[in-house]
């Protein structure tokens, strides 16, 4: 069987849906009060994840199923003075994903980080970080597809590393 949806690279035209997607990766837990979307785009911790779209550097991915897009991931560098969350260092890209929650828990996700990974590999990337709070489900997802805590300091996540030079699981 295959899959129901196509993954692309993601470009200039997808900012919309990837702000969409840093939303739904924002507000994953349904027990919080929503963000909108102005208050992330307006807060640079949040908006730096997708401002000026797309840099030089980012790469990106974009789900497909017909004409709906239903998922995203994207990798971007940050300096040492403008961390994101899972900084762990200037060269080493930090993840972003998001998925249409209602496209989520069937495999898109999963597909998501194959892709970006791959991607990365091929453009020379080896290693990707990410940050994840420990109560969302995701976690075990990447546990799965082979990021490890490399940091459990904050109270409530943890910062995850993949290592792109091991190979594939």
């Amino acid at each position: 069987m295959t899959d129901p949806w196509t993954l692309r690279a993601a470009g200039a035209t997808d900012t919309e849906f990837l702000i969409d997607m840093l939303m739904a990766a924002t507000n994953w837990s349904s027990q919080w009060k929503p963000q909108s979307r102005g208050r992330i785009l307006g807060s640079p911790k949040t908006a730096h994840y997708i401002s000026g779209w797309p840099r030089d550097t980012d790469l990106g991915i974009v789900a497909e199923a017909g004409t709906e897009q239903v998922g995203a991931c994207w990798l971007r560098f940050f300096p040492a003075d403008d961390r994101g969350y899972g900084f762990v260092a200037a060269d080493i890209p930090e993840l972003t994903i998001g998925v249409a929650a209602a496209w989520r828990g069937r495999g898109v996700g999963r597909a998501l980080l194959r892709e970006i990974a791959e991607c990365a590999r091929i453009s020379g990337i080896t290693r990707i970080s990410l940050s994840v709070e420990r109560k969302n489900y995701a976690q075990q997802l990447y546990l799965a597809e082979g990021y490890r805590v490399v940091d459990s300091s904050d109270r409530q996540s943890d910062t995850m590393v993949k290592d792109l030079t091991e190979p594939a699981s």
